[in-house]
């Protein structure tokens, strides 16, 4: 299969989805680069531009709202097509908020395989929509801050229940509930580490203005 086009990056924390994706795309006979965070994928942009790039939420050091804001403010990346993916971020305001930034298309987890790849080829042979001005600072910080705080309070709700129903399970069904436990409090950490952060940006800003 000859592909006119550069690779596609894919950006995903988790390994076993990581690879999934990575595997789906190469059978089709795209090439894929990839990279675990936002972060990392700023340094794969800079050295090879994609041409689409699939990209989770919620990932350590740089989430995807703060990784695809990141390529929106920078006009050598602008216009490169963004798919999310979210098993979190699931909300209409997640995701119209995700659409503010200039994505092309958001989906949800699990990952429906034949949609997936209907909309990466939608993308690379139709092209995506023109992108939205990206957001100023403080208007992208704000968004986001009110995408984690709603995250954070769904998660509190989701470990309190699971800590609830833990003891009175039976035994056999009990491994796969401390299982569900420990992601949800690893989300956790990770919203309340993002949530700190900005707003620290915030109250910077609301220092600098005086207001």
């Amino acid at each position: 299969m000859n592909i006119p086009y550069g690779p596609l990056l894919v950006v995903e924390d988790i390994p076993q989805v990581l690879e999934l994706l990575e595997v789906t795309l190469r059978f089709k006979g795209y090439p894929v680069i990839s990279a675990h965070n936002g972060e990392e994928a700023l340094e794969k942009v800079k050295r090879e531009l994609p041409s689409l790039i699939i990209t989770d939420i919620l990932m350590p050091r740089m989430d995807g709202f703060s990784f695809v804001q990141a390529l929106r403010t920078d006009p050598a990346t602008r216009d490169i097509p963004v798919i999310f993916l979210s098993a979190t971020y699931i909300t209409p305001e997640d995701k119209a908020f995700a659409l503010s930034l200039g994505a092309a298309r958001f989906i949800e987890k699990p990952i429906d395989t034949a949609e997936f790849l209907l909309t990466v080829a939608e993308l690379l042979t139709k092209g995506a929509p023109v992108a939205p001005q990206p957001l100023g600072e403080l208007m992208f910080h704000a968004g986001y801050r009110e995408r984690l705080e709603n995250k954070l309070r769904h998660k509190r709700t989701q470990i309190s229940r699971i800590e609830r129903l833990l003891p009175s399970l039976p035994q056999e069904q009990r491994q796969d509930f401390e299982r569900l436990l420990q992601s949800a409090l690893s989300d956790r950490e990770e919203i309340q580490k993002k949530l700190g952060q900005v707003q620290r940006v915030l109250d910077e800003n609301e220092k600098k203005t005086g207001s």
